[in-house]
């Protein structure tokens, strides 16, 4: 393979790469309060129960 087919697979790569680490070191998690967790949490046990059902 010639020496520029090289350099546009590392651009490539390297370009994944970079964005990928963009993507993690901007993710930061959601300040939620108590009552905004209880009421998540409920609603994942009512959901898991619904697909337990469906089953």
């Amino acid at each position: 393979m010639p020496w520029y087919a090289w350099l546009i697979i590392i651009l490539a790569l390297g370009s994944i790469v970079g964005s990928l680490m963009l993507l993690r070191d901007s993710a930061r998690k959601l300040p939620l309060s108590e009552e905004q967790l209880k009421r998540i949490r409920e609603r994942n046990a009512e959901a898991d129960a619904k697909d337990a059902e469906n089953r």
